[in-house]
């Protein structure tokens, strides 16, 4: 066990505006300082040296994505022709995932109050032309847990739908150090990104924007 010093060295503070988005879905407005921001980009660097991004592709079609991703944590969530799922291993390199970074299991500990820790981080690479249409997560058996998103780098517009996919949306921007809390009325509600704006943050040497989302897949 790593002494409490370090451990206590690991979480991240927690200083921003809590804005209701809409019911159970709330924004941390500059949740993370910019220390912290470089502290996890440094752990999600070590994530992609042990599993690299790589480019997923749409069900059935094989239309590769214009995200790239990978994962950490005990199960990862990809997608290919053969449909969306969790498994415990990378489909490229066939290892498994590594360990969600401390810091961010803190963080989910903080903010979602959830009696059991995420099972997936899911790590998504917007360069600037990347876009996330309309979805909404639902793979997961613990639909009770809420989704917990931290946004990295480059500044985006994420559009929030409702519970039907052509329901009403709104749209409002995610900069760097934001983190996203999605639950409640609203876990199933439909989502995605727009656009990325470029040179909006210099977190990132080269620009683009990363994305984690914390999931727990199973029920405790």
């Amino acid at each position: 066990m790593a002494p409490a010093s370090e451990h206590q060295a690991a979480k991240v503070p927690i200083s921003s505006q809590k804005l209701e988005i809409a019911s159970g879905v709330t924004l941390l407005s500059g949740a993370l300082d910019t220390a912290s921001q470089t502290t996890l980009l440094g752990e999600i660097r070590k994530i992609s040296s042990k599993a690299p991004l790589y480019t997923p592709t749409m069900p059935r079609t094989g239309k590769p994505w214009t995200v790239r991703m990978t994962n950490c944590g005990p199960l990862g969530w990809v997608s290919d022709r053969s449909g969306y799922r969790y498994q415990p291993n990378h489909p490229e390199t066939g290892d498994p995932w590594p360990a969600i970074p401390q810091m961010l299991l803190d963080l989910w500990d903080e903010v979602t109050g959830y009696p059991a820790p995420p099972e997936c981080c899911l790590v998504n690479f917007y360069a600037d032309k990347a876009r996330m249409g309309l979805h909404r997560d639902e793979d997961e058996e613990a639909l009770d847990a809420p989704v917990l998103s931290v946004s990295l780098g480059d500044t985006a517009t994420f559009r929030l739908g409702g519970l039907e996919r052509k329901g009403k949306t709104q749209s409002f921007k995610l900069h760097s150090g934001d983190v996203l809390l999605i639950g409640g009325d609203n876990r199933l509600a439909y989502h995605g990104i727009d656009r990325v704006f470029p040179s909006t943050s210099t977190l990132l040497k080269d620009g683009g924007r990363i994305n984690l989302t914390l999931r727990r897949v199973t029920k405790p």
